[in-house]
C-alpha cells in the first residue's frame, strides 16, 4: 500500500507530511555519520553528544511547530519544560532527534529516531526511523503498525507466543546481562537472544522477528515513546515488569523497568 492509503493520523496530521520531516532528518544525521572527522562531545551525566544530535533536533522542532504549531514539543536535545507547565498539556510532542548516540559514535549503524504523540498520558503515534537502512516505522493508536520501506506501507504484526513455547528475547547490546537474568530468573525458555542497539528492539517485536524486550536499566520517556506506540498499534504490550501501565509526562521523565511483548 502507498504512503497515502494509511489510516487518519490524530489531529488531522499528515503521514506524508511527517514522513518527509522524518527523512530530513535522517540525511542530516547520516551526513555526520560518514564524516570520518565526527566531533563528539559529552553532557554532564557523561552521555555522548554529536552535531547530528543537535541538527536532527533542529529540523524535527522547526518542522513539527510548523505542521503543528499548538502542539508544545519535549525533545531530549531541547529546553526541558518545567513540570508546572508540562503538567497542562493536554497533547504533545515528544522527540529523541537520535537515539543510540553512543552506537552512532562507534558506528554500529544501530540508532534510530523516535518521534511520538502523546494524548494524556499514553503515546497514540509513534514513528521509528532508522537512518541507515531508510525504514521507518509508524504506529497508530488502534489503527494498526506499518514498516515503511521505499515510498510503500506493509502492515506488520507482533507475535505473542503459545503457553511453554521457547521465546525470542530481545536485549541491549550494552546493558544485557541484568536482563538475561531477568528473563532466566522467570522460568523462560529462550531460543535465541538478540542484542541490539537503541529502540531497534521495540521494532523488532513490532514486527514479530522478537517476542520479548525487557529493560530494566535507566531509559527516559523519550526512548521509549515512539517504540511504545509501536508495539501496542501492532497488537502487543508495553508495561512496568510489575504489570502497572507504562505512563508519559510524568513529573519525573525517566521511566521505570518495563516489558515490552507481542
Amino acid at each position: 500500500m502507498t504512503i497515502d492509503s494509511l489510516p487518519l493520523l490524530p489531529h488531522g496530521l499528515s503521514a506524508s507530511s511527517l514522513l518527509q520531516l522524518i527523512a530530513r532528518a535522517r540525511q542530516a544525521i547520516l551526513d555526520v555519520y560518514q564524516d570520518a572527522n565526527m566531533e563528539v562531545e559529552y553532557k554532564t551525566d557523561k552521555s555522548p553528544l554529536t552535531l547530528a544530535d543537535r541538527r536532527s533536533h533542529a529540523i524535527l522542532s522547526q518542522g513539527l511547530t510548523g505542521l503543528s504549531p499548538s502542539l508544545p514539543i519535549l525533545s531530549e536535545e531541547g529546553y526541558q519544560s518545567d513540570w508546572e507547565s508540562r503538567k497542562l498539556w493536554d497533547d504533545f510532542w515528544l522527540v529523541d532527534p537520535l537515539d543510540g548516540t553512543r552506537d552512532f559514535v562507534e558506528r554500529t549503524d544501530e540508532f534510530t529516531i523516535n518521534l511520538a504523540l502523546i494524548h494524556g498520558n499514553q503515546p497514540v503515534l509513534g514513528f521509528l526511523d532508522i537512518p541507515v537502512q531508510a525504514v521507518t516505522y509508524v504506529g497508530i493508536a488502534d489503527q494498526g503498525a506499518y514498516r515503511i520501506e521505499s515510498g510503500q506501507a506493509s502492515r506488520i504484526f507482533s507475535r505473542r507466543p503459545i503457553q511453554g513455547q521457547e521465546v525470542r528475547c530481545a536485549v541491549s547490546r550494552a546493558h544485557s546481562s541484568q536482563e538475561v537474568e531477568w528473563v532466566q530468573a522467570q522460568g523462560m525458555r529462550v531460543s535465541q537472544w538478540i542484542r541490539a542497539g537503541s529502540a531497534l528492539k521495540f521494532g523488532l517485536v513490532a514486527e514479530g522477528r522478537a517476542d520479548l524486550y525487557p529493560r530494566l536499566g535507566p531509559t527516559m520517556e523519550w526512548d521509549t515513546a515512539a517504540g511504545h506506540c509501536l508495539v501496542v498499534a501492532a497488537g502487543g504490550e508495553v508495561c512496568q515488569i510489575d504489570g502497572q501501565p507504562l505512563l508519559y509526562n510524568q513529573e519525573n521523565l525517566k521511566n521505570t523497568a518495563f516489558i515490552a511483548r507481542g
